[in-house]
C-alpha cells in the first residue's frame, strides 16, 4: 500500500469530435504501474458526491490510479449539456484515454452510482478495449420503469428535483457567465425561490408541459421531446440499458436498495446478464441489495432502524464499498485470486430478519408464488373469493393521496424508506385489506404483482398498489409499491376506458425480501395516486401534460368469483 498519493486537477481528455473533458487524478507515488479506477459524474468532480461510493484516496494506496471527471457540458468539461445523450462515445473516449495514462497498466475498470452507473453501461456497451470490470450502483434498466414513467405514469417527484437541485446551477451559471452581476443574482434567486417552494406549491403546477418551475428559468428543453412522446419505447431507447445488454462484455458487480428508485433495474440489470450475457465475463454478474434508499445508505433509513451490519459502510461488519470494489477490481483489473468468484453472486438483506443472506439467483429458484385474495371488510387472504360487494371511493386530483415514503428521491420533507402509513390509511381514498395474525414467520422475498380488478366512472385514472407490514402494535410499514395508468393497461399503445367497465390491471410493486414475523400482518393498500412522486392523473382523458383542467373520478374495486381481485407473493420456504 502507497504511503503517499499524488494528485492532479483539471487533467484534459480530447474526444473525438474536439471536445475537451476534464478529470482530477488520484494516484500512488511509489513508481510503478496501476489499473485504473474510473467514474464520470454530472454532479462535479470537485465535490463530495462520489465520495460516499468510493474512497479515491484509499483506492489510489491500495495501488489504483482513480479518475474521477466531469461529463461533457459540467462543470469544467466543455461542450453541451443534453442529460444521458452523449454518455456512449465519451465513455468509450475516456477509458481508452485512461488507459493511456502515465503509469496505467492499460486495465481500467468504472464504478459510482445512479448517472455515474448509466455512464458505466454506455461505455461498456461501446466495447472499449481497455475496459474490464463495471461497479454499478443503484442504476436503471429501463427508462420507462422508475427513471422518467413507471406504469405510464410520470415520474414527476424524481424528475424535477434532480434538475432544479443537482443541475440547475451548473446550467445557470454557465449561461450567465457574461451577463451583469444583477441579472446572475436573479436568476439564482429565482431558482433558490422555485426549490424553496417545491414542495408546498411547484409540484402542483400545471399542465405539465408548461411546469413552471422549470419553464420560468428555462431549464429542462429536452422535456418537450418527452411530453410529445409519453411512456415511447422509442424515445427511451438511447436511454435504456437494457437495450444493450447483447453488446456489454464485461462483467458487473450491481449494488441496490429494497427503497431504491431504481431497484428494478439493478435487479434486472444482474439476472439478464447473468443468464443471458455475451460473454463468460459478463455471466460473472455479481449483486447486492441492502434495504437502502437511493441517497440513504446508512442501518437507519426512514423510520426503521436495520441494525448495524445493514450499514452500506460496515456490511454485515466484513466490508464496505470501497473494499468491495477493491476486491472486484483487484480480480479482474490485476490478476489476484482472490476467491470472489467462489462466492455466491447474490447478496441480499432481509428485512424484519434484518440479517444478510447469499444466494445463487434472482429470483430464487425455491420461491412459491402464492395469490392473496383481496375480499369484502377489507380481509386478505389466500382463500378465493365468492359473491361479495365491490368497494368505492372518490379520488380527487384536487386532493391526491399524499407521497408518505418508499423509493423516492424528492424534496427532502418527503423522506425516503420507511413510514408509517397510518396516516393515509386513514384517509377516504384509500382501501385497505389485511390479512389475520400470521401464526408462523412468513418471508416474502421477490417481486411482488398485483391483479386489481377495478371500473371508473373516467376515461382514464390511475391505480396504485403498495405491500404493507403490519406490526402488533399497527406501525404500518411499507415495503414496496407500484402504478398503473389505465390508458397503458395493455402495453406501450394508449387505450381509453369505457367508463363503469371492469378492467383487470396488472400493478408491478418490484420487488422486497422482507419476513413478516409471527404476529404482525400482511396488508394491500390500494389508491389512486401518490403524489408527488407520480404525477396526479386528472382522469380527463387528455393527452400527457397537456390538461390543467381535473376531475374527481368514483373508483370501484371488485372482488368476487369473476373478478378475483389479488397480489401474488413470492413466499420463501423456511
Amino acid at each position: 500500500m502507497s504511503t503517499s498519493i499524488l494528485t492532479e486537477f483539471d487533467v484534459p481528455a480530447t474526444m473525438r469530435d474536439g471536445v475537451v473533458l476534464r478529470a482530477n487524478i488520484f494516484r500512488p507515488a511509489d513508481d510503478g504501474t496501476y489499473p485504473v479506477a474510473l467514474t464520470r459524474t454530472p454532479y462535479g468532480k470537485d465535490f463530495t458526491t462520489s465520495s460516499p461510493i468510493l474512497d479515491a484516496l484509499r483506492m489510489a494506496r491500495a495501488g489504483y490510479i482513480v479518475v474521477i471527471q466531469d461529463t461533457r457540458g459540467r462543470f469544467a468539461s466543455e461542450g453541451d449539456w443534453i442529460p444521458l445523450i452523449n454518455e456512449a462515445e465519451d465513455g468509450y473516449d475516456t477509458v481508452e484515454w485512461a488507459a493511456a495514462l502515465p503509469g496505467s497498466n492499460g486495465n481500467v475498470g468504472m464504478w459510482g452510482a445512479s448517472y455515474f452507473g448509466f455512464t458505466q453501461w454506455m461505455a461498456a456497451a461501446q466495447q472499449p478495449p481497455h475496459l474490464k470490470a463495471l461497479m454499478p450502483a443503484i442504476t436503471w434498466a429501463d427508462a420507462r420503469d422508475g427513471n422518467t414513467f413507471r406504469g405510464g405514469a410520470y415520474e414527476l417527484g424524481i424528475n424535477v428535483d434532480w434538475y432544479l437541485k443537482a443541475i440547475a446551477f451548473d446550467v445557470l451559471t454557465k449561461r450567465l457567465a457574461n451577463a451583469p452581476l444583477p441579472e446572475k443574482m436573479q436568476t439564482l434567486g429565482t431558482l433558490i425561490y422555485e426549490i424553496n417552494r417545491l414542495h408546498t406549491e411547484g409540484y402542483f403546477s400545471l399542465p405539465l408541459k408548461d411546469f413552471e418551475p422549470l419553464v420560468r428559468l428555462n431549464l429542462a428543453p429536452e422535456r418537450a421531446e418527452l411530453v410529445e412522446n409519453p411512456n415511447s419505447r422509442e424515445h427511451a431507447k438511447p436511454l435504456s440499458i437494457m437495450e444493450f445488454y447483447d453488446q456489454v462484455p464485461v462483467p458487473a458487480y450491481n449494488i441496490g436498495g429494497w427503497y431504491d428508485i431504481f431497484l428494478q433495474g439493478t435487479l434486472q440489470n444482474f439476472s439478464d446478464l447473468r443468464a443471458n450475457g455475451s460473454t463468460p465475463e459478463v455471466r460473472q454478474n455479481k449483486l447486492l441489495i441492502g434495504p437502502w434508499a437511493h441517497v440513504h445508505t446508512s442501518n437507519v433509513v426512514g423510520e426503521m432502524d436495520f441494525g448495524f451490519g445493514a450499514n452500506l459502510s460496515f456490511i454485515n461488519v466484513q466490508t464496505d464499498l470501497t473494499g468491495l470494489t477493491q476486491r472486484w477490481f483487484d480480480y479482474w483489473l490485476k490478476g489476484i485470486d482472490n476467491g470472489i468468484l467462489n462466492e455466491p453472486p447474490v447478496k441480499l438483506f432481509v428485512m424484519g430478519a434484518n440479517l444478510w443472506r447469499d444466494e445463487h439467483e434472482w429470483p430464487l429458484a425455491r420461491t412459491q408464488y402464492t395469490p392473496f385474495y383481496l375480499h369484502s371488510g377489507g380481509l386478505l387472504s389466500t382463500d378465493l373469493p365468492e359473491d361479495e360487494a365491490p368497494d368505492h371511493f372518490l379520488y380527487d386530483p384536487a386532493s391526491p393521496t399524499p407521497t408518505r415514503g418508499g423509493a423516492l428521491l424528492m424534496h427532502p420533507l418527503f423522506y425516503a424508506g420507511v413510514k408509517d402509513q397510518r396516516p393515509v390509511e386513514q384517509r377516504e381514498d384509500v382501501l385497505t385489506y389485511t390479512s389475520e395474525p400470521l401464526e408462523t414467520n412468513t418471508e416474502v422475498t421477490g417481486p411482488v404483482i398485483v391483479k386489481l380488478w377495478a371500473a371508473s366512472d373516467a376515461l382514464d385514472t390511475d391505480f396504485v398498489a403498495r405491500l404493507v407490514d403490519v406490526h402488533p402494535d399497527g406501525f404500518a410499514q411499507n415495503l414496496t409499491d407500484g402504478i398503473i395508468r389505465a390508458r397503458y393497461r395493455n402495453g406501450d399503445t394508449p387505450e381509453l376506458l369505457e367508463p363503469g367497465t371492469a378492467y383487470e390491471f396488472t400493478i408491478n410493486l418490484w420487488s422486497t425480501a422482507n419476513l413478516f414475523k409471527a404476529g404482525h400482518r400482511i396488508q394491500i393498500d390500494v389508491a389512486s395516486a401518490n403524489f408527488p412522486r407520480w404525477d396526479r392523473n386528472p382522469n380527463t382523458g387528455d393527452p400527457f401534460g397537456m390538461s390543467a383542467a381535473m376531475r374527481p373520478a368514483q373508483q370501484t374495486i371488485l372482488h368476487d368469483t369473476v373478478h378475483p381481485s389479488h397480489v401474488i407473493l413470492p413466499l420463501i420456504p423456511r
